[in-house]
């Protein structure tokens, strides 16, 4: 789904404007984006989190002349799914 068509439906479902859905949408990326870099991490409930992590410095390799490359150190950000959302989209695991 994309930008637009996420404004579209999250304004037919609150009954509000295409800009206003869009202003929520900046915004909330906005408050995810700070919130990640001054906590580590940022929980929107029933749906999941992201985190803060960091990546160990490792050694690759250059696929087109297969010398290997130090790739540094560094710190990533991750989402991880919860538990609600996952059972909510592959159904319950018995």
């Amino acid at each position: 789904m994309t930008k637009p068509e996420l404004q579209v439906a999250l304004a037919a479902a609150t009954e509000t404007t295409k800009r206003t859905a869009g202003v929520f949408l900046d915004t909330l990326s906005t408050l995810a984006h700070k919130a990640v870099k001054k906590n580590g991490e940022f929980v929107l409930p029933g749906f999941g989190k992201l985190v803060k992590q960091k990546r160990k410095a490792r050694t690759g390799f250059n696929p087109k002349t297969q010398q290997k490359i130090k790739i540094p150190a560094k710190t990533v950000v991750k989402f991880r799914v919860a538990k609600a959302a996952n059972e909510g989209v592959n159904g319950v695991k018995k």
